[in-house]
């Protein structure tokens, strides 16, 4: 191991750790500021930490050089078994491979200390986040939290806006992923044998890993059928194995012909079927977001469980019923109605799903967020989401 000097800043830094320890959607929208680091500094390493879940996302971001998977503590879902041993191996990973600093991406309802300490007992000594409590000395690199109290940005921005105070920027902003000849050779041929790809098609994704953020699956059957009966649409379902009963669910309350996928696909090969897709009708989840980075347009039902993960410049309709108790960022319903969601119409799906396959097909595009708009209700949801509940 060489002896060298460490870099003194940011511009120096050759061998990056970056820390995004949540979903795979949330990594997908982590990319272009990952994409901004790895191509402002000549001959940058990176390697992202990240979850099981985020390391699928992971996979499909060319220039990561090493990605390590490790669930902690401090996230949602974390097993109550989890014990510190794993924690302190993970810290003496971290030091073994001398990284020159880290940077750590987090939501703004989350802490970024807990992970700054492990970084910090790593000795990596640049490490740089968004916080609201003063770091001390845990952050070479203190950006002020500023959310939801006096802005509030779409995601993919605030993770721009984070690297950027490093110096690093990228001329497209769009979310992008690589996708194997492979994948898309498996998918060709499993949509071959089950739907004719000259005639108008959709993916329909009816999963999400919260509860809060599904679409009632009746709705769902409802809006697939009418899709299929009124508008001769070929309707393919996706998800995961898990999932697969649900999407049974929802071919059965169709009560037309289609086609499942669920539990068929690797993430990489739903990114793939997707690419190759006219349009994706799914609840906000990972599905949504690498629909954002192939350019497939996206009906995507979106509970108002939080405002800034909406998909990201791509052709798209966001649909909810606004409600008094938005942005609760619960998993489960507190209010038990579900309105944000049953609220949507299936008439309303099919009209957005037929409105985008349409300028679709006319060769005309428009995008659902501009510099000025990146999250729902901007103007008027700080007080909403000033105190988050969950």
């Amino acid at each position: 191991m060489s002896d060298s000097p460490r870099p003194t800043g940011w511009d120096s830094a050759r061998h990056l750790l970056c820390v995004r320890l949540d979903a795979a959607g949330d990594v997908l929208m982590t990319e272009p500021a990952l994409r901004a680091l790895a191509q402002s500094v000549p001959g940058r390493r990176l390697t992202l930490l990240t979850s099981s879940s985020g390391s699928q996302a992971a996979r499909l971001i060319p220039y990561l050089d090493h990605v390590i998977a490790h669930e902690v503590p401090w996230m949602k879902g974390a097993s109550p078994t989890t014990s510190s041993a794993s924690d302190l191996a993970l810290v003496s990973r971290l030091r073994a491979q001398r990284f020159d600093g880290a940077v750590i991406f987090t939501v703004y309802t989350q802490s970024a200390l807990p992970a700054a300490l492990i970084c910090s007992l790593a000795d990596v000594p640049l490490r740089a986040a968004h916080c609201r409590e003063n770091p001390y000395r845990l952050l070479t690199d203190w950006v002020r939290e500023t959310e939801p109290d006096i802005r509030l940005r779409h995601e993919v921005r605030r993770q721009l806006d984070l690297v950027s105070s490093l110096g690093c920027r990228v001329t497209d902003d769009r979310l992008s992923v690589a996708i194997s000849p492979a994948a898309f050779r498996t998918v060709d041929r499993l949509l071959s044998e089950r739907i004719d790809v000259r005639k108008r098609w959709i993916i329909m994704h009816p999963g999400a890993s919260a509860a809060s953020r599904r679409y009632p699956v009746d709705a769902f059957a409802a809006a697939a059928a009418r899709l299929a009966r009124a508008f001769d649409c070929q309707v393919v379902w996706t998800g995961s194995q898990e999932e697969a009963a649900l999407v049974a669910e929802a071919q059965e309350g169709m009560a037309e012909p289609s086609h499942s996928l669920a539990g068929r696909l690797s993430f990489e090969e739903l990114a793939a079927a997707i690419a190759r897709a006219p349009l994706l009708i799914s609840n906000n989840t990972s599905a949504v977001h690498l629909a954002s980075a192939v350019s497939t347009p996206v009906v995507d039902l979106y509970a108002l469980t939080n405002p800034q993960h909406t998909p990201w410049r791509v052709p798209s309709r966001i649909l909810f019923e606004d409600v008094p108790c938005r942005f609760c960022y619960k998993s489960v319903c507190p209010e038990g109605h579900h309105r944000c969601l049953k609220g949507v119409s299936p008439d309303a799906v099919v009209s957005a799903a037929m409105d985008l396959l349409e300028r679709s097909s006319g060769g005309r595009s428009f995008l659902a967020h501009s510099d000025e708009t990146t999250c729902l209700f901007e103007d008027s949801l700080r007080g909403a989401a000033r105190s988050p509940k969950g």
